[in-house]
């Protein structure tokens, strides 16, 4: 398992993924599943994966070997939307490949994707690729996305996260999410990954990687958790009449 969260904001989007893959207790291993791919003034595209790691690596490999040619392209669609219907109908391939291979039976070759950026002539989005190839789009009013393990995380975002979140403060929303999913979830690990991509900038960003001995990463999680420490001995704990009365 994984978990990736995908940021579609006024300002530009912020991506964040963990690493960890694992195929039993005694096989967890770091993996990227954050990527980065364009040209300076022409695109930035930024693409997050979760699932089956066999599948996800599958479909970026397929996309890379058509580099070059005449044929669609990551580098060479003229919309995100293009890019998001590219990587779907990958997908869709490999995965009716692997459903015809007796070998793989019963296994769950599933995959999702996130993909974020912005190609020239065109604004900055976010998409959502379900393992059946078909995919969404972020709003204003549905700014983020989340694959993988998203259910520890979610709370923090929907109660802090709106599309007009400078990046700044997005960036540290989206990190308390990682450490309530760190917290709560073992098969979600260190290190993290990180790209932040400004509007109009058609830059490919960098991608940051976070450590376990990272000093802000460290702070940010030593502070909320002191802080919702801190939050809840302030609030009074219910009186004995009101737990030892009937209910109605």
């Amino acid at each position: 398992m994984t978990y990736c969260v995908a940021m579609a904001l006024s300002e530009g989007v912020v991506c964040i993924s963990d690493t960890r893959t694992n195929a039993g207790i005694d096989q967890i291993a770091s993996v990227r599943k954050l990527m980065v791919y364009g040209s300076p003034g022409e695109r930035a595209l930024i693409i997050q994966t979760a699932g089956n790691l066999s599948t996800s690596q599958a479909v970026l490999t397929r996309l890379e070997q058509q580099f070059g040619g005449e044929s669609e392209t990551l580098l060479n669609v003229p919309t995100l939307f293009d890019v998001a219907r590219l990587i779907g109908s990958t997908l869709k391939g490999i995965v009716a490949d692997y459903g015809n291979d007796p070998a793989m039976q019963g296994i769950d070759v599933t995959a999702s994707f996130l993909i974020a950026g912005q190609i020239r002539g065109g604004r900055t989005e976010v998409y959502n690729v379900y393992p059946q190839g078909n995919f969404i789009a972020a709003t204003p009013d549905t700014p983020y996305f989340q694959i993988g393990e998203s259910k520890y995380g979610k709370p923090v975002l929907d109660r802090v996260l709106d599309y007009r979140t400078p990046l700044g403060e997005a960036l540290r929303c989206g990190l308390i999410s990682f450490d309530s999913t760190l917290r709560s979830n073992l098969s979600v690990g260190m290190p993290l990954d990180i790209a932040l991509y400004p509007n109009d900038s058609l830059t490919p960003p960098l991608i940051r990687r976070i450590n376990e001995d990272d000093d802000y990463f460290t702070h940010l999680r030593s502070c909320w958790s002191s802080g919702l420490q801190a939050l809840m001995e302030s609030i009074d704990p219910p009186e004995e009449q009101y737990w030892r009365s009937p209910s109605n």
